[in-house]
C-alpha cells in the first residue's frame, strides 16, 4: 500500500465533551497553582515581617540580609502567578497552543533569583569574614533564623508537592528555591551560636558553606527548567505511551511518537499503522480509542493527536 508517511489519511480531533474535560482540568490545576502561590507568598511575607521586627531589636546585619532575602523570595510568586494566569487564556490564531510556555519562562526567572541568592550570600560571607561586625543579642538572632528556616521549609514542601502533582517544573523550582533559603536562614542560627560562644568568624564561614549548597541545588533546578524549555520529557513516559498505544486492538505499529510540555500539561502526537482495508470511520474510532487509552495511562497528558496510516500488507494483524 506504500510507505506510511505518504498515506496518512485520517487525523482525529477530540470530541467536544473530551475538550471540555481537558479545559476544566487545566483550569483546576492552574487554580491549585495560584492557591499555592498565594498561601506561600503570605507565609514568606509573614516570616520576613517577623524577622524584620527582630532586626530592629538586634541590629544584626546578617539577619537584615536574610530578611531582605525572604522579602525578595516572597516576590518570586509574582512571575509564577502571572504565568499561571496567562496559561489559562484560550489559544488564539497567533498562539495556537495557548500561553502555557510562559510558565517555563517564569521558571527561568526563579533560577536567576536562586543564582542571585548564591552570589549575595557568598559576597556577604566574604565581606563579614574580611571585616567582622559585632552582633547584639545573638540568641535573638538565632531565634529569627529558626523562624526563617521554618517559614521557608513549610513553603518549600507545599510548592514542591503541588508542583509535582500538577506537573509544574517552575513551581517545583520555586519550592527548591525556598528550601535553599531556609538553609540560608539556618546559617544565621549557626553563626549566632558561634558568636555567642566567642567565635565571630563562625557566621561568615557557615555562610560560605551555605553558598556552596545553594550552587548544587541551583544546578538541579536549572537542569529541570532548561530541559523543559528544550522540550525534554521523561523517557519512561514515552515508553509507556508507545506500549499503551501498541496494546490497542487493531493497531499494527506505533510510529513517530513525540511529546512535549505546554505549561504543566503534556501533549503528544503519534502515527499508528492500521489494516489498509479500514474505512475512514473505523480509523477514526480506532484513533479515538488510542487517544482515550493514552490520556488515562500517561500522567499529565492532556491532549493527543493521532494519525492513522495503512500498514504494509505483510505487517497487518488480525484484531483480537
Amino acid at each position: 500500500m506504500g510507505h506510511g508517511h505518504g498515506h496518512r489519511h485520517s487525523r482525529w480531533r477530540p470530541h467536544s465533551h473530551d475538550s471540555a474535560d481537558r479545559v476544566d482540568h487545566a483550569l483546576e490545576t492552574s487554580r491549585r497553582g495560584l492557591r499555592t502561590l498565594t498561601w506561600s507568598f503570605a507565609a514568606l511575607f509573614v516570616t520576613a515581617v517577623a524577622q524584620l521586627v527582630l532586626v530592629l531589636v538586634t541590629g544584626s546585619v546578617a539577619l537584615l540580609g536574610d530578611t531582605i532575602h525572604n522579602f525578595a523570595d516572597a516576590l518570586t510568586a509574582v512571575p509564577l502567578g502571572v504565568a499561571f494566569l496567562l496559561g489559562r487564556r484560550a489559544a488564539t490564531r497567533r498562539y495556537t497552543y495557548g500561553l502555557g510556555r510562559a510558565e517555563d519562562l517564569a521558571g527561568v526567572v526563579v533560577v536567576l533569583v536562586v543564582a542571585a541568592s548564591a552570589v549575595l550570600v557568598g559576597y556577604e560571607s566574604v565581606v563579614r569574614l574580611v571585616d567582622p561586625r559585632p552582633v547584639g543579642h545573638p540568641w535573638v538572632v538565632a531565634a529569627a533564623g529558626v523562624i526563617g528556616f521554618a517559614g521557608n521549609e513549610l513553603v518549600a514542601r507545599y510548592r514542591i508537592k503541588v508542583g509535582r502533582e500538577i506537573g509544574s517544573a517552575a513551581l517545583v523550582a520555586d519550592g527548591v528555591h525556598a528550601r535553599t533559603d531556609g538553609f540560608t536562614s539556618l546559617a544565621v542560627v549557626v553563626g549566632a551560636a558561634g558568636v555567642a560562644f566567642g567565635f565571630p568568624a563562625a557566621d561568615p564561614i557557615v555562610g560560605l558553606g551555605i553558598t556552596v549548597a545553594i550552587v548544587f541545588v541551583l544546578r538541579d533546578a536549572a537542569k529541570e527548567v532548561f530541559r523543559r524549555l528544550l522540550d525534554a520529557v521523561d523517557p519512561a513516559s514515552v515508553e509507556l505511551a508507545e506500549r499503551t498505544a501498541a496494546e490497542v486492538d487493531g493497531v499494527v505499529d506505533v510510529r513517530d511518537l513525540r511529546m512535549r510540555w505546554i505549561g504543566h500539561h503534556l501533549r503528544a502526537e503519534l502515527a499508528v499503522a492500521v489494516a489498509a482495508e479500514l474505512t475512514v470511520r473505523d480509523a477514526h474510532t480506532l484513533a479515538h480509542e488510542v487517544e482515550h487509552r493514552l490520556v488515562h495511562a500517561v500522567p499529565h497528558l492532556a491532549a493527543v493527536v493521532v494519525h492513522t496510516e495503512p500498514a504494509s500488507s505483510g505487517a497487518a494483524r488480525t484484531p483480537a
